[in-house]
């Protein structure tokens, strides 16, 4: 349901709690399974976690197939709308790099230092890419096809 016709609401309306991000990150940078979510540096609680997972999967932005060697376990993976949030993470992490004065985790530091003076378009689009490969190779092993 539209609250607002603002565009920036409607957006945050999905994904603006302290969560959905953060998920969306991880699935960008490969975890994919729920114990992965879990154990993220973060920290978010289980049913928080459930709860969030939910909610993406049912606005299009993630999706998730079944491990075929054992059924319990889900890997998510971003779909195209999802993966469309990714200058979003760009963005708020080079403002994060410029702004604030906070020590940043070595994957984080790693990352800024071999993009930063690249054009942002061209790390955006690398990285949509790379994932979409990543995905469609997840999604070959378990014997779907994108």
């Amino acid at each position: 349901m539209q609250r607002s016709g603002c565009p920036i609401t409607n957006v945050l309306d999905l994904i603006g709690d302290r969560w959905s991000l953060i998920i969306v990150r991880d699935l960008f940078i490969g975890r994919k399974t729920f114990k992965e979510f879990l154990n993220a540096p973060e920290g978010i609680a289980s049913n928080i976690l459930t709860s969030r997972l939910k909610s993406l999967t049912q606005s299009g932005f993630i999706n998730y197939t079944r491990n075929p060697n054992n059924k319990k376990v889900k890997f998510y993976y971003l779909e195209n709308k999802g993966i469309d949030l990714y200058p979003i993470l760009y963005e708020m992490s080079m403002w994060s790099e410029r702004n604030l004065n906070k020590p940043f985790h070595p994957l984080s530091t790693r990352w800024y230092l071999e993009n930063k003076e690249k054009e942002p378009h061209l790390v955006i689009d690398n990285e949509k890419n790379n994932y979409i490969k990543l995905r469609h190779k997840l999604l070959e092993e378990v014997g779907k096809f994108v």
